[in-house]
């Protein structure tokens, strides 16, 4: 029988008081005022599962409302490795702000955005890197299992570019809303009997608001 393992990926709630700013790993406050949208994801997140945030206060604070609002969880490991993207010496900054402050770096940055890392921080393909290995190590040790990950936009962009093969440019192409869950299978011995790849998709971005259909689709 093929061994399937589930991941439940799910962005936290919408930050606040970093208008404009590039947050990155900064360690910023988040909203959980939307009762109704944590609601709605413990009733579609499973129960019996193994449960995971990032280090950061706004990942740990979303789950922590997730199980508030009616879902029951084990306590989560705390994985640094799910954290955002850490944008160093930028961080806290406008892209204007970027671009005063350090014109020729930002250029340089501009050229290959998907690998270059900003001053004192990491690249997306960095973050495609750590947050694949999380996957791997957790998808071995925890296999069939249903695994919840709480985390960030960039981390979850990076688990679907690991997960298909993508490269940093292409992994940076989709969108993950705020509170939205995102769905992957790693499937044991590979899709195609053995001649695909090991990820499937199940959905990506998928709302929890009851406004949107009051359905994740």
């Amino acid at each position: 029988m093929t061994t399937v393992t589930s991941w439940w990926f799910v962005r936290h709630a919408p930050v606040i008081g970093v208008e404009g700013k590039i947050y990155g790993s900064d360690d910023v406050e988040c909203d959980v005022s939307d009762t109704a949208s944590f609601k709605v994801l413990a009733g579609k997140l499973p129960s019996e599962s193994v449960w995971m945030t990032s280090h950061l206060t706004r990942a740990k604070l979303t789950a922590r409302s997730i199980a508030e609002a009616g879902l029951k969880t084990p306590d989560p490991v705390i994985e640094a490795d799910l954290g955002e993207q850490d944008f160093g010496r930028w961080q806290g900054s406008s892209w204007q702000e970027m671009e005063d402050g350090d014109p020729e770096g930002y250029a340089k940055f501009w050229e290959t955005p998907a690998s270059s890392a900003p001053p004192g921080g990491e690249s997306f393909a960095d973050l495609i890197a750590r947050t694949g290995a999380v996957m791997d190590r957790y998808t071995e040790s925890h296999a069939g299992r249903d695994i919840v990950a709480v985390c960030h936009g960039g981390t979850i962009r990076a688990a679907i570019a690991h997960a298909l093969r993508l490269s940093p440019e292409m992994g940076m192409s989709f969108s993950v809303g705020t509170l939205s869950m995102t769905r992957l299978e790693h499937v044991e011995g590979g899709l195609l009997r053995g001649q695909g790849g090991v990820w499937r998709i199940v959905g990506i971005n998928q709302p929890s608001s009851p406004h949107e259909d009051g359905v994740i689709r």
